[in-house]
C-alpha cells in the first residue's frame, strides 16, 4: 500500500517521499538536507536509504537540493533538468525501482522538458501533477481513476489578477506555461477521479494569491456541481511550512 510524505510543497521548495513499505522513492528535492533527513526519519530511514530520486523540471524550488544526493541516491531527470543526472528519462518510458514503476509524462511549464509522474505499485496508482499550465486530453486519460493524486492548485485567479505582483509574473502564472489555478485543478480532478480514488492532495499553493480554505472550498464546490460526494475523499492541502502525510497510513 502506497504512502506519501509531502515534506514541503510550494515556491520555497518541494520534495515528496513515496514508499510501498520496501522501496523508497523521492520526487523533487528543492529543500535543505536537514528537511530531507527529517522526512526520511518519518519512515525510519536515512537519505542513503532512498532508492531513487526523480525530478520534474529545472526550477530551483524543485532541484536546488539535488546536490545533497550526488553519489548517494541515483537521480533520474529529463534532458536539461539536472547538469549530470545518473539517468536521463524520456516521456512515456517507465522506470522500475524495486516494486515501484515510475512513468514520466510531459506537461506544459516554462522549463526544458518538464515532466510529471504516474507511480504504479501492486495495482495502485499515484498521480504526481505539479507545475503545469494545463493538462492534455492524453494526460487526463492516462491519469484516470488513480488511487491518489497530488495535484497543483496554485492560485485563485481573482487574487492573482488583483495582486501587487509584476504584470509579467501574473501573465506567466496564468499562461499555459504557468500554474494550475484552483478552478482548473478542480475541473481536471472531476475528469480524472474515479471509483478507486481515495485521496486528493492540493499542491504548490501560492502564499500570496491563495489560501488553504479558498483552494479546498473551490474544489468542494466544483465537485458538488458535478454531483461528486467529496466527503468520502481524503481531500487536503499540502504545506510550504510543514510535512503532510498522504496515501495509506492506516
Amino acid at each position: 500500500m502506497l504512502k506519501a510524505l509531502f515534506i514541503r510543497s510550494g515556491s520555497t521548495g518541494n520534495a515528496t517521499l513515496i514508499t510501498d513499505g520496501t522501496t523508497l522513492v523521492l520526487i523533487d528535492m528543492g529543500l535543505t538536507k536537514k528537511l530531507l533527513k527529517e522526512g526520511c526519519a518519518v519512515f525510519d530511514k536515512k537519505i542513503e536509504d532512498i532508492d531513487a530520486a526523480f525530478f520534474t523540471h529545472a526550477h530551483s524550488d524543485h532541484i536546488s537540493g539535488s546536490r545533497f544526493l550526488k553519489g548517494v541516491v541515483p537521480c533520474f531527470a529529463s534532458e536539461g533538468t539536472l547538469d549530470e543526472p545518473d539517468f536521463t528519462i524520456e516521456e512515456g518510458v517507465a522506470e522500475t525501482i524495486g516494486d515501484i514503476t515510475v512513468l514520466p509524462f510531459g506537461v506544459s511549464h516554462d522549463a526544458p522538458n518538464p515532466v510529471n509522474y504516474l507511480i504504479l505499485c501492486k495495482g495502485e496508482k499515484f498521480a504526481y501533477v505539479t507545475d503545469t499550465g494545463y493538462l492534455s486530453e492524453e494526460n487526463l486519460a492516462l491519469l484516470h481513476n488513480c488511487d491518489y493524486y497530488l495535484i497543483e492548485s496554485n492560485h485563485d485567479i481573482k487574487m492573482e489578477v488583483k495582486s501587487h505582483r509584476q504584470k509579467i509574473l501574473i501573465k506567466r502564472v496564468l499562461s499555459d506555461l504557468g500554474h494550475l489555478s484552483n478552478i482548473d485543478s478542480a475541473k481536471y480532478m472531476v475528469e480524472m477521479m474515479g471509483d478507486k480514488t481515495k485521496g486528493i492532495y492540493l499542491a504548490h499553493l501560492s502564499d500570496e494569491c491563495n489560501t488553504h480554505d479558498i483552494a479546498l472550498s473551490t474544489h468542494r464546490r466544483v465537485y458538488e456541481e458535478a454531483h461528486i460526494d467529496w466527503t468520502s475523499l481524503d481531500l487536503r492541502c499540502t504545506s510550504e511550512t510543514s510535512m503532510v502525510k498522504g496515501g495509506d497510513w492506516e
